[in-house]
């Protein structure tokens, strides 16, 4: 990770003084234990666990997956030894590209990565609404997740719900997918929400293995545009290649895919899921110097100052790779406003999960119904998200999900009451013996195309994603 925030540029804004200090990123993902680098008093704040695990109280928001883990330290990681100029300590100390912002975590994912939509919906209005609370600046959601929805992002509800943050002030940085790009059109498209016109979607690039941006490419994970203007495609890429992050000893992955371990702290990683969350760490850095930037400047600035990669089509590359070097100097933008149309989000919810179904026992989360069986009303969902109201005494979409009391550094314990969906009951007495296990759900909605791309299963663990060539 030293030589990714040397390459990015993040040590040159470190050594002017910008750290990321007061800014908060949001990490809506599998939760984050607190392994070294993460684990300094006030580093991260838990923002309540959305996740199937949020009832068994050994495993409330540690990240039995994996992946929350190794995302937050990309964008904020920082040892507890580290100490300024952070550019010259020696490269064993750890430092994610924003060392000293804050991680909001949101758990959503379970240990085989299983969530719904409707989770990541819920977790996303969460953030919107307590984004100030309790002494909290989330300024920063970092989603590196995608769905392949089969809908216009116009009417997606998830779609909506990161279009109603950006709205609201909050950068929303998404991971643009792991479904490969292709010269010449053919391509998939990138992932839901990335495909929103209004956030920020993050490409992979690959370094080549050298110190310089000249002959880097984009990884050959990393979804484009299928097509020319009106598709959505990467705004820009940004480093995914082989990257070296946080390990969770016994997580999912780290049991499963051993070859990916580096040694007893740290795993290797492929993907637009870190690619955003480097770029999640980069917008920290900028928004520490630019308080007062709008999400649409913000995104303007990252694509002027981009380096643009002398082969891939901008289909597959956008604007080009992240420069931070280049922004140090580079003056912000003093006014810009993206000109979309904006979303409705009265879509289909169950369009909107693609192929990504929560399974129990054999019976399929589908259809126009929350993790919680409730009716799924997409147009009065959007209607309460706009006003900043889809969450209210713990409650979302009828049911109950969270109290409303914070405690030291957690949002208070998730309280899920007892309905049903199609026959399997979601009550507490259903967590027996806290006893959740990672095979319990399968359809996974973190694996496959879902972790925005194949990176995070099957023979992705192998060869160029996780075992490959050292970042060095």
């Amino acid at each position: 990770m030293y030589s990714t925030t040397l390459y990015t540029g993040a040590q040159a804004w470190w050594t002017a003084g910008y750290t990321g200090k007061g800014v908060d990123v949001a990490l809506i993902d599998t939760g984050v234990s607190p392994v070294a680098g993460l684990d300094s008093p006030g580093k991260v704040i838990n923002g309540p666990d959305l996740s199937l695990e949020s009832q068994a109280s050994n495993l409330t928001r540690l990240d039995t997956y994996g992946h929350g883990t190794f995302m937050a330290g990309l964008i904020a990681g920082r040892d507890t030894d580290l100490k300024a100029p952070y550019a010259l300590a020696t490269a064993s100390i750890y430092r994610g590209m924003a060392p000293d912002a804050r991680i909001v975590s949101l758990k959503v994912g379970t240990a085989d990565g299983g969530v719904d939509i409707s989770q990541m919906i819920a977790a996303i209005d969460w953030v919107v609404q307590h984004k100030s609370d309790n002494g909290l600046n989330i300024r920063v959601i970092n989603i590196s997740y995608g769905t392949n929805s089969t809908q216009d992002s116009y009417v997606d509800p998830l779609s909506y719900a990161v279009e109603q943050a950006w709205k609201k002030g909050i950068v929303v940085v998404a991971a643009a997918g792991n479904s490969g790009y292709q010269v010449g059109g053919g391509a998939p498209g990138i992932a839901d929400p990335a495909y929103n016109p209004f956030v920020i979607a993050v490409g992979g690039s690959d370094s080549m293995g050298t110190p310089t941006l000249a002959d880097d490419a984009v990884g050959a994970y990393s979804a484009s545009a299928r097509c020319n203007a009106p598709c959505k495609r990467p705004d820009f890429v940004a480093p995914g290649s082989h990257l070296q992050g946080l390990r969770v000893p016994n997580s999912y992955i780290d049991a499963t895919n051993p070859t990916g371990s580096l040694d007893n702290r740290y795993f290797r990683g492929s993907g637009t899921s870190e690619s955003a969350a480097i770029a999640s760490g980069a917008v920290a850095l900028v928004l520490q110097k630019y308080p007062k930037m709008t999400p649409d400047q913000v995104k303007a600035f990252f694509n002027a100052n981009a380096f643009a990669l002398g082969g891939p089509s901008p289909l597959a590359q956008g604007s080009g790779e992240l420069n931070l070097t280049k922004m140090l100097v580079a003056s912000p933008p003093s006014k810009y406003t993206q000109k979309f149309h904006l979303g409705t989000g009265t879509g289909s919810l169950e369009a909107a999960r693609g192929q990504d179904h929560l399974t129990r026992d054999g019976v399929v989360l589908t259809g126009e119904q929350d993790i919680f069986g409730q009716p799924f009303n997409a147009a009065a969902m959007a209607k309460l998200e706009a006003s900043g109201s889809s969450w209210s005494g713990g409650k979302w979409n009828g049911s109950s999900w969270s109290g409303n009391s914070w405690s030291g550094s957690s949002w208070s314990s998730s309280i899920w009451t007892g309905n049903s969906w199609s026959g399997s009951s979601w009550s507490a007495s259903s967590w027996s013996a806290n006893s959740w296990s990672g095979n319990s759900w399968s359809g996974s909605s973190w694996s496959g195309n879902s972790w925005s791309g194949s990176s995070w299963s099957g023979n992705s663990w192998s060869s160029d994603a996780w075992m490959g060539a050292s970042w060095d």
